[in-house]
């Protein structure tokens, strides 16, 4: 199989399930990295052309999970240097910026909202509205049915909605 080019035709899709899961851009070239030379190195190569999207589905996710395990032990590793260490104290407001546009702010707070989904309902609400997939295209490529989508983004926009009402997002109902 050619996987430089099986790659290349998931690849826009794999990075909206990968960024769903991580919320950060940078993370997500590391884990479709990480993805290509797991496909490559695969010790049993897949025999149907038809499993392939759920197949490289299952692959990032748990790429994804192992990216998150190293940087949580990268994390426990810079706390315990950080408390032997002291740092020198930055300016925190210099940090951020004075002025947001309301667009601007709004998009945070939806971001923030979409942090607080679990996985798998950021994963499809994005599939859905990010990459504008009907139903069919989300279910072949993830490996559900056509129903099991359905319910997935109703309970998915339901608790969206719960999300930025508590959020206090304006033009937002329950």
């Amino acid at each position: 199989m050619d996987w430089p080019s099986v790659l290349t035709q998931h690849e826009r899709w794999l990075r909206t399930v990968a960024f769903a899961r991580l919320g950060e851009a940078a993370a997500v070239d590391d884990v479709l990295q990480e993805v290509a030379l797991a496909v490559v190195r695969q010790a049993v190569p897949l025999v149907e052309v038809v499993n392939v999207a759920p197949w490289l589905y299952r692959v990032t996710v748990r790429q994804c999970l192992l990216y998150r395990r190293k940087c949580g032990r990268r994390r426990k590793l810079t706390a315990r240097f950080a408390t032997q260490v002291p740092l020198a104290e930055h300016d925190r407001g210099s940090l951020e910026p004075l002025h947001w546009l309301l667009a601007d702010e709004r998009r945070g707070l939806v971001r923030q909202a979409l942090e607080r989904l679990p996985c798998r309902d950021a994963e499809i609400l994005l599939l859905k509205y990010t990459e504008d997939w009907n139903y069919q295209q989300i279910a072949r490529r993830l490996g559900i049915s056509h129903s099991a989508v359905e319910a997935r983004l109703f309970r998915a926009r339901a608790r969206m909605r719960a999300e930025l009402a508590v959020l206090e997002v304006s033009g937002v109902t329950r």
